[in-house]
Parts: C-alpha cells; structure tokens; sequence
C-alpha cells in the first residue's frame, strides 16, 4: 500500500479525492519510516553516499524525526 492509498484509506476517502495534493499545497507532508529514511537518505547521504538506498542509520534518524515531529504536533 503507498503512503497515499495509507493516507486515503485512514481518512475513509475516495481514491479520485485530491486531498493529499492539497495537503501538499499547504507545505505540509505525510511520513512513515519507509518514506521519512528515503529523504533521509536524500538529503544527507545525496549522490556521495557509500550506500544507495537507506540503511539502519536512515531509518533510525526516521523514527527519531517522526517521534519528534508527533511529540511537536501533539503540544500545538
């Protein structure tokens, strides 16, 4: 299942909404650790990196970059 079909699926809205390109629009983003350790790796591993494709560092920075983006979201 893609993070948009996730994302759709969790909000009980149809798979023709436009919903999440509306999120986006509003500069916000949705993650789980599969996508959050992706742009991990992206942003700072780039095209340098010894790996190409994220490894237990990325996804331990994702779920420490998730948990702190809840902990911030939930205190809002």
């Amino acid at each position: 299942m893609t993070m948009r079909e996730a994302l759709l699926s969790a909000m009980h809205m149809p798979d023709d909404t436009d919903t999440v390109r509306r999120i986006h629009e509003f500069g916000l983003a949705v993650a789980n650790e599969d996508t959050m350790s992706r742009a991990i790796h992206d942003v700072y591993c780039g095209i340098m990196a010894d790996h190409s494709h994220p490894n237990e560092k990325d996804r331990e920075q994702a779920r420490a970059m998730i948990a702190a983006l809840q902990k911030h979201a939930a205190t809002d």
